[in-house]
């Protein structure tokens, strides 16, 4: 599975090209080892169905997430920390997927600076980002016929947009939800 989402973003390259070639208003953007800059607001998530695994890739400047990007120092900001990743830890509830297609979580992977108590303090200027990674079994895929992602924008409605990379069985695309059109066709 792991080589699909390494072939994904060779595959949706010209995607990638067109929506750099779209914004030119943030000089201030920069990469982080993906195709898409870090823009606030806007979120990327990778999905790969294969046979009956489902995985998922979300990456969102952490601005879109908890409010801030700076290391979490005082008590509030570390509440915020704490519950934002509580709510990343319920991915049936972010992605609602369809009960139907009877999917399991059997891996889970988040990573930020922010959840690290024991990472250096960042100068202002630098961008922090939050990646979650998560692996479902599903009884039958074939009723995955959409990925809703209403919850997640109910959750973080600071994440105005989420630029997608699909891989499943209608082949690949690459997509863009937004709150008003959260529900994406597998």
């Amino acid at each position: 599975m792991r080589r699909l989402f390494l072939a994904l973003p060779f595959a949706l390259l010209p995607l990638a090209v067109a929506y750099a070639h779209e914004d030119h208003d943030h000089d201030h953007d920069h990469a982080h080892g993906s195709l898409a800059a870090h823009d606030h607001g806007v979120a990327r998530l990778n999905v790969a169905l294969d046979g009956k695994t489902l995985e998922l890739e979300l990456e969102s400047p952490a601005m879109n997430l908890v409010g801030f990007e700076h290391a979490a120092t005082s008590d509030a900001d570390k509440a915020k920390v704490a519950a934002v990743r509580a709510q990343l830890e319920k991915p049936l509830v972010l992605f609602n997927l369809a009960n139907v297609a009877q999917c399991s979580e059997s891996d889970q992977v988040l990573e930020s600076p922010l959840f690290d108590d024991k990472h250096e303090v960042k100068h202002e200027h630098e961008h922090s980002e939050i990646h979650a990674h998560y692996t479902f079994e599903c009884e039958k895929p074939e009723q995955l016929s959409k990925l809703d992602l209403s919850s997640l924008f109910k959750a973080f409605p600071a994440t105005q947009k989420i630029q997608l990379q699909l891989i499943g069985s209608n082949g690949q695309q690459g997509l863009e939800a937004t709150a008003a059109n959260a529900s994406i066709p597998f």
